[in-house]
């Protein structure tokens, strides 16, 4: 069976656009809107306001990470089926699949809901659990990004 090239090459192109996102997100973006005391000019945001304006990103970004879980679930789900099985694969695929999901319809709606509550909700114990969790949570999907993309792209060199 002739393997479609530019499917390969989309589906590598969705992976490497999306843990590329995750990490322009958590390294640059998220330092620049939390620390705006170090920018050249003088704009000042609190902590709040900082949580509210990331809060918006990562919500927006969760509609990319519904894309991705639907190419990886189709592609893996395509591959698996034509006797393309790769245990690294299926447990990067997995992990994508589960920390964009959870990231997308657990976390970020729940930051979202808690902040729209006022300032003494993102005060709490459970939003500071939450909020450590969607941060690993989002260190979780970029490495498995990254080693689905690797793997992936070895498996291709392969055939």
């Amino acid at each position: 069976m002739k393997r479609n090239i530019y499917l390969d090459f989309s589906y590598l192109l969705v992976l490497a656009a999306s843990f590329g996102a995750v990490l322009v997100l958590g390294v640059i973006v998220a330092p620049i809107v939390f620390h705006t005391d170090i920018l050249p000019v003088d704009i000042l945001i609190d902590k709040y306001n900082a949580g509210i304006v990331m809060a918006e990103i990562f919500h927006r970004f969760s509609y990319w990470l519904y894309v991705v879980v639907l190419y990886v679930a189709v592609y893996e789900s395509i591959a698996y089926k034509t006797a393309k099985r790769d245990p690294i694969v299926l447990a990067s695929a997995s992990l994508v699949l589960f920390a964009s999901l959870m990231f997308s319809v657990v976390y970020a709606p729940k930051i979202l809901s808690m902040q729209a509550l006022g300032k003494e909700a993102t005060l709490s114990d459970t939003f500071v659990n939450i909020h450590l969790a969607a941060e690993i949570d989002f260190k979780l999907l970029a490495v498995s990004l990254l080693v689905l993309f690797i793997r992936r792209l070895m498996l291709l060199k392969i055939d």
